[in-house]
């Protein structure tokens, strides 16, 4: 049975699990500490040299990191995925959108203002108005989409949505409003309700 390697908070992990449930794959978890360096071990970083989770490990020894890369390979040829290339090109578009325009600043404020060590949190202070303007303005882009469409890409439900969801669902913890965005609210409530839908707080 393949391994993820994950922290239970992070949202990159969430997705993974998170599609692994609706697609009814089974996975083990094993567990890393957020402050206590395990991912930084030479027996990790063996495993992934960017000592970072979600890693998927397979029992005939291949890994593969990244939550995109796993989400993409888990879903290959199921329902999560658009049939057409053009609508598959508009679900990695979007899930490149999270990586580069929405993780850094939604994710990265979520972190730093409700999991961050106080000492550490108050050597970034300065960045948090940066860290806002720019997430915003994420969810500003997302809004748009959204008030024309119920999912992200080829009409339904895909890995484009459980990425987005990841950390917008939770983006109150960085110090964002989603009432701000009633489209997006919109839009949270839908992916919640899709069926064996699971909340980042529960385990397999």
């Amino acid at each position: 049975m393949p391994i993820l390697h994950q922290m239970q908070m992070s949202g990159n992990c969430y997705k993974v699990r998170l599609a692994s449930r609706l697609l009814n794959i089974p996975i083990v978890l094993k567990d890393y500490g957020l402050h206590d360096g395990s991912t930084r071990t030479p027996e990790f970083l063996k495993l992934n040299p960017n000592g970072r989770v979600p890693l998927l490990e397979y029992e005939d020894g291949r890994l593969l990191p990244e939550s995109g890369a796993i989400l993409f390979h888990l879903s290959e040829g199921t329902r999560l995925q658009p049939k057409s290339a053009w609508d598959r090109a508009q679900m990695l578009n979007w899930m490149f959108f999270e990586q580069y325009s929405h993780e850094p600043y939604v994710a990265v404020a979520r972190y730093w203002l409700t999991f961050a060590k106080p000492e550490e949190l108050e050597k970034k202070r300065h960045l948090v108005p940066e860290w806002h303007a720019k997430g915003n303005a994420a969810l500003g882009v997302m809004e748009t989409h959204l008030k024309t469409h119920d999912w992200f890409a080829g009409g339904a439900y895909s890995i484009a949505d459980i990425a987005l969801y990841a950390y917008t669902h939770s983006a109150a913890d960085g110090g964002f409003n989603l009432a701000e965005y009633p489209a997006v609210s919109a839009w949270v409530y839908r992916v919640a309700e899709q069926p064996g839908h699971v909340p980042l707080e529960a385990r397999r």
